[in-house]
């Protein structure tokens, strides 16, 4: 249960956030999530990729579909070398979703560092 209140705390931080900040501020909300909610390492990486690659994965289809994809062709045609713009909206997608795993992993991890150090 507690993964999935994660993962939603992390996407609405996320939008939250974005909507402020520069779009590296995913990374701050899926950190102190993290940090707040007491998950294990592996679990709080898999709550953050989920949520993160759910979200940008969402968002950049509703912006690329409502512009009939043109932007998202031109694109593809100069990152990826091909026309496609669905493989640009899951690499998109990926690298949101590495990021915020591996800030929602550091988190976790800094949370159980400070929860030893108290017990000592």
């Amino acid at each position: 249960m507690k993964i999935i209140v994660s993962i939603i705390l992390i996407a609405i931080c996320a939008f939250v956030t974005g909507i402020y900040m520069p779009w590296w501020s995913l990374a701050i909300a899926a950190f102190l999530v993290s940090t707040v909610i007491d998950l294990k390492p592996g679990w709080a990486f898999l709550s953050g990729f989920i949520a993160l690659f759910l979200f940008w994965g969402i968002m950049s289809w509703i912006i690329s579909s409502n512009n009939q994809q043109l932007f998202a062709h031109k694109i593809s045609r100069l990152i990826l070398s091909t026309d496609n713009p669905t493989l640009l909206i899951f690499v998109t997608a990926l690298l949101g979703a590495l990021v915020a795993g591996f800030a929602a992993l550091s988190g976790s991890l800094l949370r159980r560092i400070i929860i030893k150090q108290n017990a000592s």
